[in-house]
């Protein structure tokens, strides 16, 4: 079996799913990912920055990435349907590094979702813009996603929730959020609206 590439990066994420606030997969009185979504299935939109980023001598600083999904039952059911997408700014090695990282070949956080995985869309570089405005999180790719997660209102004087919930790609530190509005996704023949449901963000540093 071929050696893993030694990577470690850093950055910030978040997600929005078609869940309600907050999603039961993660949080509920079952197992974590055994529960039912609130929807039924489950329709997930995760994008990604990495400030600093490095793979086998590779920088991969100021790139983005996109992973979107549907699960039809219980994530832990597996049989989810994956697509990705690339920074079009990546050249052919950084494009490499990210699709072994993000798609769990290398590893880290991603390769816990690889055994759940039943259908691949593939992967496509596109133009993908990251913002963070104060605490609001946001990704675009023109004319296929656009999507954004406030926190969710809190008493606390920080104005966010934070949680040591386990979740995969931030286990120790996750801010629970809510989708914005407008945050949709059309693409694969999929076409889904997450608007005012359940999100999360946090930032990441990852290695292998």
């Amino acid at each position: 079996m071929a050696t893993q590439k030694s990577w470690k990066l850093t950055g910030d994420y978040f997600e929005t799913c078609s869940c309600d606030v907050v999603c039961p997969c993660l949080v509920s009185p079952n197992p974590p990912l055994t529960a039912r979504p609130s929807q039924g299935v489950c329709d997930v939109a995760i994008a990604f920055h990495i400030d600093r980023g490095s793979y086998d001598g590779v920088l991969l600083d100021g790139l983005n990435v996109a992973v979107v999904g549907h699960v039809p039952g219980p994530m832990a059911d597996g049989n989810w349907t994956l697509a990705a997408y690339i920074d079009e700014r990546a050249d052919d090695r950084q494009s490499a590094a990210l699709e072994a990282i993000f798609g769990g070949a290398e590893g880290g956080p991603m390769a816990a979702f690889t055994p759940l995985v039943g259908t691949h869309l593939g992967v496509r570089k596109v133009p993908i813009t990251y913002s963070i405005q104060g605490k609001t999180r946001s990704a675009e790719i023109p004319d296929v996603m656009r999507m954004s997660v406030d926190p969710l209102p809190t008493m606390h004087p920080g104005g966010e929730i934070w949680t040591s919930a386990g979740h995969p790609i931030a286990p120790d530190k996750l801010a629970l959020a809510v989708g914005g509005k407008d945050s949709t996704f059309t693409d694969h023949g999929m076409r889904w609206d997450n608007s005012g449901k359940n999100g999360y963000y946090a930032p990441i540093a990852w290695s292998n």
